[in-house]
């Protein structure tokens, strides 16, 4: 399954276009991402309304009560960083977005410009 996989999650029938191997879990990710995104201004000014103390104990209350309220895939720690090639969530390198393996492949080869197998 590579490439274009129309997305059938929370109802929408848009398009994702995603490099590499696809499965639930990529799919799964993607979408706690959008939903991050779509709603991280919201959740930042709740934040910031529940953590200032110059504001009344009432209107902190109910920031706080809207922000518990939130889908738990608006929060940043909710999604994983994962192979791009694999889709594998343990031993991802972040700056290459990839696992340990595909990375070595991916080395070896001579894909990743700038880093060669060490000799010494």
């Amino acid at each position: 399954m590579f490439g274009t996989l129309p997305m059938l999650l929370q109802g929408s029938t848009k398009s994702v276009r995603l490099g590499g191997f696809v499965n639930v879990r990529i799919l799964r990710d993607q979408m706690k991402r959008e939903a991050f995104a779509a709603n991280e201004q919201l959740r930042q000014a709740l934040r910031y309304i529940s953590m200032n103390t110059t504001l009344p104990p009432r209107q902190r209350a109910q920031a706080q009560l809207a922000l518990t309220q939130m889908h738990a895939h608006t929060r940043s720690t909710q999604f994983k960083n994962r192979c791009i090639m694999a889709g594998k969530g343990r031993g991802v390198f972040r700056d290459f977005k990839m696992g340990r393996y595909q990375f070595r492949l991916n080395a070896t080869a001579g894909n990743i410009p700038g880093v060669q197998k060490a000799s010494w």
